[in-house]
């Protein structure tokens, strides 16, 4: 299970109501910061997130409005003392542009707190025993632009009834077998995993998209996801602007999410030319199953038939 949170929703610039890109994704006890806009850290402090254990930023390409918010933020974290070091992970342009980025903000060669650099290619890049992350390549304007798939490991659910009618106890011999070690019961007997475990149940899955040129190859990389949380910046009676500044419609977001079968569309990234109404029926004309993020709405993502999300007032 997921919780996502959106910090801002705005493409490019913001708006009254919505600030630029940036969203939490939470899991167990990870916190990932996904694009940092400018205005992220006052967001964060109103959606009552605040900073602790905020050490792992996803960068999903370079341009300003993605990234322009982490000198602040960086510079807040270090002065409150709220942790030794982060984790940046993204192409490599964006790398480049962060660094030149802290040395305007620091000065040249100087960093408030220790930064581990993480240089995306396309494959998993953090694994853990519960969660794996995926980068995949996505065509926007300029080169190493990645979204992220988030895969919570499949489990075998542990069978109370089964594990009783053998005599195993409450306590760590259960907690054992969950954790796929054998145990020997006080009488001798030994008990294996395979005899109180079911058969695996696959866990949720996200894929998270930032700005997107063209949907091409990406349906079997989203396939079946439960959400789907990608840009809409345009609608179709603007098709040739979108297709001039490298981003999507609407209506081709709905597609991608038709083809690929997935839960949920969530679609963030939206003009200030638009109102939110426009958006969302252009989508949902195609695929039903459609909301549109605003700043600090907040999606509980589990399996496909049990999503849910909280909006904010508006």
């Amino acid at each position: 299970m997921f919780e996502l949170i959106f910090l801002g929703t705005s493409a490019s610039a913001p708006s009254v109501q919505r600030g630029l890109s940036s969203a939490v994704l939470s899991f167990r006890n990870h916190r990932f910061l996904i694009d940092c806009g400018e205005g992220t850290q006052r967001q964060l402090l109103i959606a009552g997130l605040g900073f602790k254990r905020l050490d792992k930023i996803l960068i999903t390409h370079a341009h300003l409005d993605h990234i322009l918010g982490l000198g602040g933020l960086v510079s807040t974290m270090a002065r409150w003392e709220l942790m030794e070091r982060i984790d940046i992970y993204a192409g490599g342009f964006a790398l480049d542009r962060i660094r030149r980025l802290f040395g305007v903000v620091f000065g040249p060669g100087e960093l408030p707190m220790h930064i581990e650099w993480h240089r995306l290619e396309p494959g998993v890049f953090f694994a853990d025993e519960h969660l794996e992350i995926e980068a995949f390549p996505v065509e926007h304007r300029g080169p190493d632009c990645f979204g992220f798939l988030f895969r919570e490991r499949s489990r075998r659910p542990f069978l109370v009834e089964a594990a009783e009618a053998l005599g195993v106890p409450f306590g760590p011999e259960r907690r054992r077998l969950v954790n796929g070690e054998s145990v020997t019961l006080a009488d001798g007997r030994v008990i294996h995993p395979d005899d109180v475990l079911g058969p695996p149940v696959s866990g949720t899955r996200l894929a998270f998209i930032g700005d997107l040129a063209r949907t091409r190859h990406l349906v079997d990389t989203v396939r079946g996801v439960d959400a789907l949380v990608v840009e809409a910046t345009y609608l179709e009676e603007d098709r040739e602007i979108a297709q001039r500044f490298g981003h999507l419609t609407a209506a081709e977001a709905a597609r991608l999410a038709q083809r690929a079968e997935v839960g949920l569309l969530i679609l963030t990234h939206l003009s200030r030319r638009y109102h939110t109404h426009q958006v969302l029926d252009e989508a949902r004309t195609i695929f039903p199953n459609t909301v549109v993020a605003n700043d600090f709405d907040r999606f509980t993502i589990k399996r496909s038939e049990s999503t849910t999300f909280s909006e904010t007032d508006k």
